[in-house]
């Protein structure tokens, strides 16, 4: 018999198998009563507005209506309910676009037994969860989840392999001649490269350019240069 302070869970995923090993993960947990199953997303809609559970773990990838439509029409209901996310795999975008829409969580399925255990404890508690933490501020961790990363500085810069060749003989004190040697090329296809360069660094003399180079590590990992 549950106890009544336990956390009521829903379980809606289209593999009976998964919904029964953890409806068994979570029954063997104290504090956890499984209230239903569904094994899609009509079901899921159906079953949290009956049942009214505490937590619906949802499954995103289900065939008819996914559990991201699923997560849009329980989020929009009078009395919502706490839905975390259950996946294989996601995309930033698609963290992104299911906090907007609602969801307190979403955790991988390959997550250990304890992480899924704490995602909901937190969820109850008012947090957020996003993978393998809490989150207190959900602002912030959608900024986070938003923001790209930083381009390597070469692609930033938009220095083509060629261009980095020759910064890289700048940076080594080679003179034009030398340069037009080393890579066989005339000396005016070196001025040509280096006038490309110092525009695209803002730097008005091969001194700048070498600074400029070193601080912004341009030849750190760079790709061989072709033609």
């Amino acid at each position: 018999m549950a106890c009544p302070d336990s956390i009521r869970v829903l379980i809606a995923d289209d593999h009976p198998i998964f919904r029964k090993g953890l409806r068994t993960l979570l029954e063997a947990e104290h504090g956890f009563t499984v209230v239903g199953e569904a094994g899609g997303g009509e079901e899921a809609i159906r079953l949290a507005q009956q049942l009214k559970p505490d937590i619906l773990l949802l499954d995103l990838a289900m065939p008819g209506v996914s559990g991201m439509d699923a997560l849009a029409e329980l989020a929009a209901a009078p009395t919502p309910v706490r839905i975390i996310l259950l996946t294989a795999g996601i995309e930033k975008a698609e963290i992104v676009k299911a906090l907007q829409l609602g969801a307190a969580g979403v955790v991988l399925k390959s997550a250990a037994t304890d992480l899924l255990f704490k995602s909901i404890r937190s969820v109850i508690a008012g947090q957020h969860w996003i993978g393998r933490d809490a989150v207190t501020d959900l602002v912030q961790a959608l900024r986070a989840q938003l923001e790209p990363p930083e381009k390597p500085a070469r692609e930033r810069f938009r220095l083509t392999p060629r261009e980095l060749e020759i910064t890289s003989a700048v940076v080594s004190g080679l003179s034009n001649k030398e340069i037009a040697r080393k890579f066989s090329l005339s000396e005016d296809t070196v001025k040509h490269h280096l006038t490309n360069i110092f525009d695209k660094m803002g730097a008005s003399n091969r001194l700048e350019l070498a600074l400029f180079a070193v601080h912004h590590r341009l030849l750190e990992d760079r790709p061989p240069a072709r033609g």
